[in-house]
């Protein structure tokens, strides 16, 4: 079983453990090794809002697709239109927010549209915040020191 299945294999482990409706969970640095062992059959959709991405940061190479519209946090109404448009429903698709919340959300949805390999990230891009009231102490794809630019 090579780094792909055994990865794949621990996130669906978890889903059905916590009764997830998706395909599995995947900690950031599992992400990351998927994203790499799967070559270019794997997508992550990054699922915050234009000024998360812009003044927070961005994950190379993601699908950027708003679940809340910003300014006004309001549900995006072309948010399954948009997937569909830029994913495949066959494609392996694995949803990134801040903390692991909206991709939730965006992974449920996206399996019950028909996506069959949809995987949330947990703890987000920016993870939990720490006993200061800081993110990107505690978890998350920064914490973990994985790809990302700034600006």
């Amino acid at each position: 079983m090579g780094i792909l299945s055994e990865t794949l294999a621990l996130a669906q482990e978890r889903a059905r453990a916590a009764n997830l409706p998706y395909a599995g969970a995947l900690t950031p640095r599992e992400a990351w090794e998927v994203l790499q062992a799967a070559g270019g059959s794997a997508r992550l959709v990054d699922v915050r809002t234009r000024a998360e991405w812009d003044w927070v940061g961005r994950v190379p190479g993601a699908v950027e697709l708003e679940w809340l519209t910003y300014p006004g946090n309001e549900p995006n109404p072309h948010f399954l239109a948009q997937l569909q448009r830029q994913v495949d429903p066959e494609t392996l698709v694995m949803f990134l927010c801040r903390s692991g919340a909206r991709s939730n959300a965006a992974a449920t949805l996206a399996t019950r549209s028909g996506y069959t390999n949809a995987y949330n990230i947990l703890e987000g891009f920016e993870g939990d915040k720490d006993a200061h009231g800081h993110r990107s102490k505690v978890g998350g794809w920064r914490f973990a020191g994985l790809p990302w630019t700034q600006g």
